[in-house]
This record gives C-alpha cells, structure tokens and sequence, in this order.
C-alpha cells in the first residue's frame, strides 16, 4: 500500500503528518487490496480572510477508486470526515459485490 500525503498553499506540521499516517492505516481492515492512497490537505480562500481546511483523498483499488473531500475550520476534523467517508464508501462497494455474487 503506497500513501502519499500532499500540502497544499502550507507546511504541515510533523504532529498532523502523524495523525493522517496513523488513522489512514484503518483503511486496511476494511479492503485488503488497497494499491495506493493519496491524501491532499488544502487551505481554501487563501485570497480571503476566512481558511478553511479541506482534505481530499483518493483510494485505489484494483479495478476502482474511491474519493472524498471535506472542508472544515481544522485539518484533523477535515481529514477524519473525509476517512469516515472513504470507509462508508468502501463498505458499500464490498456489499454490493458480495450481493452480486
């Protein structure tokens, strides 16, 4: 599993780093042929007074790929959407294919 975590518009700082490493290797309980993971967290409105944080993130898997984006006023917050999201949608796809089969 290939992570790849991107700032965007900001220096993240070493204890945000660790709560994205820390948290994205959840995804792998719930899909056991993950290739890659991207993460982008992004400040939003740079032009303008108000920032929010947004964090993207994209999961590929054999023959599919998942993404989410969530905005909210802390990049912890953001990314745990975002995850709770991506493991809702993993979740769904894996009981569509086991009715399927």
């Amino acid at each position: 599993m290939n992570v790849n975590i991107q700032t965007v518009h900001f220096d993240a700082a070493s204890t945000l780093i660790e709560h994205v490493n820390k948290k994205i290797q959840k995804i792998s309980n719930f899909h056991d042929r993950v290739t890659a993971i991207d993460v982008y967290l992004k400040l939003d409105n740079v032009a303008h007074q108000i920032k929010d944080k947004v964090a993207e993130i994209r999961v590929k898997v054999p023959r599919y790929s998942f993404f989410t984006k969530q905005c909210s006023k802390s990049f912890e917050q953001s990314f745990d959407d975002a995850l709770d999201s991506i493991i809702e949608q993993i979740k769904r796809k894996k009981e569509k294919q086991m009715q399927a089969a």
